[in-house]
């Protein structure tokens, strides 16, 4: 999604939030999106002057997408040099900022790389429409111009579930021995509207994965359950949210809480205002001994991670081991109503030329 790096961007990147159909389906979105994003600005604003003026999404996705670089050049000599850059959905660089950026440079080769481990129609997808969108506004990413492929989900990549749990482990070293293997390991993921959920979007599936997967890492040593965040506007959201099972678990006598975000691979005001702020009070009126497991950030672990996801990938695909797209990606859900998905999925199945792949 991106993030406001200044307090002045925070209504712009609002704006563009609330207008996105795909992530917040609103009725005459057209009319209530301009509102909505008005009367939310003074109360986002200061949210991010409490976490220090801007989102630092922006630092960090551009230090992993350098640092992997970097590995990448070692890694894969006969695809270097190779180059990191940023799309955002709804802050800047956004798409358009990153194409032009792309032709600027004569890019004719790229792996569109979603930085959402688990992947959501309303996230992965909508950035994925709005790339085919702008690619065949503006010819160039289009008609062969670039070859694309598609790293589009990742929710049980090893390395990735090795930096999570390295995580986890230090930050349960907060608790006394005694009390460490009893500290509840509270999940804590992007919630979405359960009418998206209800169409078959396969994020809590694959959000699932991941914890199942850190918890196998851990050896189960704690219990463990996963809530979800972030809840926008009085529609039904997958839940539990994560504010009302720490007040859940005071009432039950579980004191020692430690927080995982578990779906964003970096911080920004999700952790660091919504977690770190907002839940961190609310856990210490309950008596709750809360910590949170750091965010991936600069973890040499999570960036080792990416840089051999996309190593192995540009190796198959060169060896024709996989085509632009995987199985999941062209699948669209059963309850799909969105046919921009239809034929994106259609494009970047011929790497963006437009031709069909035979089978």
């Amino acid at each position: 999604m991106g993030g406001p790096s200044t307090i002045p961007e925070v209504h712009d990147f609002l704006s563009r939030l609330f207008h996105d159909h795909d992530l917040i389906p609103l009725p005459f979105q057209s009319i209530l999106a301009p509102v909505i994003a008005r009367r939310r600005t003074p109360q986002i604003e200061k949210q991010y002057t409490d976490i220090g003026g801007g989102s630092p999404i922006l630092k960090w996705t551009k230090l992993q997408g350098e640092e992997m670089c970097k590995l990448l050049d070692e890694l894969n000599p006969e695809t270097a040099p190779h180059k990191p850059y940023v799309a955002f959905r709804y802050a800047k660089p956004l798409t358009e900022d990153c194409l032009e950026a792309m032709k600027a440079d004569g890019v004719t080769r790229a792996i569109a790389f979603t930085q959402y481990p688990q992947y959501s129609c309303s996230t992965t997808g909508s950035s994925l429409n709005e790339l085919y969108r702008l690619a065949k506004k503006d010819g160039y990413g289009d008609n062969g111009s670039i070859q694309w492929s598609v790293l589009d989900r990742w929710p049980t990549n090893e390395g990735l579930v090795e930096a999570f749990a390295h995580n986890v482990k230090t930050a349960l070293q907060q608790y006394p021995e005694e009390r460490r293997k009893d500290v509840v390991v509270l999940f804590s993921a992007h919630s979405l509207p359960l009418e998206i959920v209800n169409r078959g979007d396969p994020y809590t599936a694959e959000v699932a994965a991941t914890v199942h997967a850190v918890m196998t890492k851990l050896n189960f040593s704690n219990p463990y359950r996963l809530t979800w965040q972030s809840k926008v506007g009085p529609k039904a959201w997958q839940g539990p949210q994560t504010a009302s099972a720490i007040e859940g678990f005071a009432k039950i006598g579980k004191k020692d809480v430690c927080l995982v975000p578990i779906a964003f691979t970096s911080d920004h005001i999700e952790t660091l205002y919504e977690l770190d702020i907002e839940v961190q009070e609310e856990a210490e009126k309950l008596g709750i001994h809360l910590t949170r497991a750091s965010s991936l950030n600069d973890s040499p672990i999570f960036i080792r991670a990416i840089a051999d996801l996309v190593s192995n990938h540009l190796k198959d695909f060169e060896a024709g081991k996989i085509g632009p797209t995987g199985q999941q990606l062209s699948l669209r859900c059963p309850g799909c109503t969105n046919p921009k998905c239809g034929k994106t999925k259609e494009w970047l199945a011929t790497g963006g030329t437009g031709n069909q792949v035979a089978a």
